[in-house]
């Protein structure tokens, strides 16, 4: 086993044995017989795992649905709900972990301010170390399939607004990510049902809206007077 995966599984197996943290990392690598200096070549800190382990889930549900030959013909918003079922199914794999991580996000955010969404939950609005590597490749995720949208009309470009559709889009999934870790239901059939909704919410007010019709009167009346 791998230096950087000897550790992981480590500190997974660590933090789900004992609900917190290793006190030092000092003490962590002695304990897996490896030199101090060999856990910082991989990682800067224990919350550098964390990040690693949230990137790696996005990353192997990206590669899944893009491998699939029936996604290149999909539609954006098939793709996008094809890619949340799919990092829902690869959460599940990891849950007690995810659910630890997500606790500790939560509980920080509480503390530095958080966002309520309706009956959704908590959803953090800090800038979390731990989920900026997510964060980011998530984002090129999504410019990549709303560029893909804004060219099969789905998407419909609007000034000062466009912009900030993936915004929009990573705030749908902490909101899924919330409603899955919440979910009770058998099979977290509720999740899936989330997912539907929420994205076909998404894609119908990012669409083209008989108020862009209306709008676009407007400007030919006002062009044209």
């Amino acid at each position: 086993m791998e230096t950087l995966e000897k550790i992981r599984k480590a500190y997974t197996e660590y933090v789900l044995e004992n609900g917190k943290q290793p006190t030092s990392v000092f003490q962590f690598a002695k304990k897996l017989k490896i030199a101090e200096a060999d856990f910082y070549k991989d990682y800067a800190s224990f919350d550098a795992i964390e990040a690693d382990v949230w990137l790696t889930i996005f990353n192997e549900a990206k590669s899944t649905v893009e491998a699939d030959e029936t996604y290149q013909t999909y539609s954006v918003r098939e793709k996008l709900l094809a890619f949340y079922y799919t990092w829902i199914e690869l959460l599940k794999a990891q849950r007690s972990f995810v659910v630890y991580s997500y606790s500790r996000l939560r509980a920080e955010s509480m503390e530095h301010g958080a966002q309520r969404m309706g009956s959704a939950g908590w959803i953090p609005r800090y800038k979390s170390q731990i989920l900026s590597p997510f964060k980011d490749v998530f984002f090129d995720y999504a410019r990549d399939l709303l560029a893909e949208g804004r060219e099969s009309k789905e998407v419909e470009p609007r000034p000062f607004v466009t912009d900030r559709y993936p915004n929009a889009l990573w705030g749908q999934t902490l909101y899924l990510l919330d409603f899955w870790v919440r979910d009770v239901s058998k099979n977290f059939e509720k999740t899936d049902s989330a997912i539907e909704k929420s994205v076909n919410t998404a894609f119908d007010l990012i669409g083209r809206s008989p108020l862009d019709t209306l709008f676009d009167f407007a400007k030919f009346v006002y062009q044209n007077k």
